[in-house]
């Protein structure tokens, strides 16, 4: 598991983020729509978040400098066959988290849904 943390930690969320925006714009939803997921988790607003895309930071400098939503620990379930909750590393649950909310935004989930208002 080591190694996949470490892969997680180097892995640029610029890399990431065309594959997060082609999923969900095939379902039908829009890149507003993934913004506005990504700016719940993180606190990310569209001018952060292509700083963070332009710069090609790792997902580690990524979430260090996200504020990480106060109901973020509410994401739980299974996401490529590991259960969400039970995930030790922090980063790797962070990832995690982001790659739930985008699978669930995919799916066609209400926003209020995803977004776990309480």
């Amino acid at each position: 598991m080591k190694t996949h943390d470490e892969r997680f930690a180097n892995m640029t969320f610029s890399s990431v983020y065309p594959h997060y925006l082609n999923k969900v714009e095939k379902k039908g939803r829009t890149k507003e729509e993934l913004h506005q997921v990504i700016e719940w988790l993180t606190g990310f607003d569209d001018q952060q978040l292509q700083a963070h895309i332009d710069d090609k930071v790792t997902f580690e400098i990524f979430f260090q400098n996200a504020d990480l939503n106060p109901n973020a620990h509410l994401i739980t379930g299974l996401i490529c066959g590991y259960r969400i909750e039970e995930i030790e590393n922090p980063l790797t649950r962070k990832v995690r988290y982001l790659d739930k909310l985008v699978d669930e935004l995919a799916k066609g989930k209400k926003m209020e849904k995803i977004l776990r208002n309480s």
